[in-house]
């Protein structure tokens, strides 16, 4: 990394390559938005004309108010399982040797890498056997499967951070195991910990494919509202829905960049006691 620095380019090139990087991941998801206020009944360019209609439509429509209150129950759940599972598998895996660390961690990895049909398909079929499949908690458990190495990742990295000596010193002075980690280790992993859950979060509002496997048409989430809209040709609502998402998912990364923003000063504290 240092010898990237080193190399004879100005500042500016990085930063030019760096809009450019983002301006490509970026610009196609917000062609969205202007679509969304279009005044005709069908998505295309030019515009008819300029109305928010669309998103009143969005607020009045009961099949989309499900869908979200679905979205919001079943990403929160799974956000919560994930959290309380990937915190305690972190901490279990930072006290591993570094072999079985490395193991383990393939291990929890996996949903990165399978192939999400898959996932799909086995879960149905765990879920069948389970006479789970059509129910919340089927689809929540699955969900919360593919957050859970958002909030492993997450938590392992505040642990690095984390100064043993406080637990010993917690220790010492006789607290149990589970009040030094509820006074001391918890308040300073936190933002890892909470980082985690939105992750997570957002993993699951945004998954399709595992609940097109396992959810009833009453338990239909946004993602599959928007698919179905999709190929229904429903119109430019769906653009409007996929604005308020984009605009919840800035809402994750200002989440997100705040919590780094404390633990970083909660590092530098470290530092200086």
């Amino acid at each position: 990394m240092s010898d990237l620095y080193a190399l004879p380019l100005p500042r500016t090139a990085f930063r030019i390559h760096a809009i450019a990087v983002c301006t490509f991941l970026v610009a196609p998801a917000l062609i969205v938005v202007p679509v969304s206020f279009s005044s005709g009944s069908i998505i295309a360019f030019p515009l008819p004309g300029f109305a928010f209609d669309w998103y009143g439509e969005v607020l009045h429509s009961v099949a989309w108010r499900n869908a979200l209150a679905n979205s919001l129950i079943i990403g929160s759940s799974a956000a919560l399982l994930a959290t309380a599972l990937g915190m305690g598998g972190a901490l279990g895996l930072d006290r591993l040797s570094r072999r079985m660390k490395s193991i383990v961690m393939m291990l929890t990895l996996l949903p990165f890498v399978v192939p999400i049909i898959l996932i799909a398909l086995g879960g149905y079929l765990a879920l069948a056997l389970l006479d789970l499949n059509n129910t919340y908690a089927g689809v929540v458990v699955l969900h919360a499967t593919l957050g859970i190495p958002f909030v492993t990742i997450s938590v392992l990295a505040a642990l690095r951070g984390f100064d043993r000596n406080l637990w010993r010193a917690a220790s010492g002075l006789g607290a149990s195991p589970i009040v030094a980690f509820r006074r001391v280790m918890l308040p300073i992993i936190l933002p890892g910990v909470v980082t985690g859950a939105v992750f997570a979060f957002a993993t699951s509002l945004d998954e399709v494919v595992v609940a097109s496997f396992v959810t009833a048409p009453t338990q239909r989430t946004l993602p599959l509202q928007m698919f179905a809209g999709i190929k229904e040709n429903t119109g430019p609502i769906v653009t409007a829905v996929a604005t308020l998402l984009l605009l919840l998912s800035g809402g994750f990364l200002i989440c997100v960049e705040l919590l780094r923003r404390r633990s970083d000063r909660f590092r530098s504290i470290q530092s200086v006691t």
